[in-house]
């Protein structure tokens, strides 16, 4: 388990930029955390360490998003999604088994369908510490 703490968004930008630049061809990360404590800011500086130049959005609405860099990413936003069904029918095995990374946000969603090998990480706020504070966690496995 890796411990980071960043007090603004360049910070959370930037270990989100550390993580990806050190990503490998099929791996998941499962992005965790409340709505607007960080996770598209996180994942613009993911996008940015595998190379990707465009703008990175949530896919809040479309669900996936794919983006060319290094190696493709491809970006999930589980947060609409009720049942694990639903991915079946946007083919999701052939993006995680694929040739890229995943970046899949609210993945605690579809839990029963990540892989055991995915890489989970907690973004939280804490207060106490300032109104910016985060704390990111990254685990290698649930357990």
């Amino acid at each position: 388990m890796i411990h980071y703490e960043s007090t603004s968004e360049e910070q959370t930008l930037e270990i989100g930029y550390q993580i990806g630049r050190n990503a490998e061809v099929g791996e998941i990360y499962c992005l965790i955390g409340d709505l607007g404590v960080g996770k598209t800011i996180f994942s613009k500086g993911f996008a940015k360490g595998l190379g990707i130049e465009e703008p990175i959005t949530s896919p809040t609405f479309t669900i996936i998003q794919e983006y060319d860099g290094h190696m493709p990413l491809y970006h999930f936003d589980m947060y609409r999604i009720e049942d694990s069904d639903e991915l079946e029918m946007i083919g999701y095995e052939d993006y995680f088994f694929g040739q890229g990374v995943c970046l899949v946000e609210w993945a605690n969603n579809v839990s029963e369908v990540i892989p055991k090998e995915a890489k989970w990480i907690f973004i939280e706020k804490d207060l106490t510490k300032g109104f910016d504070y985060r704390q990111i966690v990254v685990k290698e496995a649930l357990v």
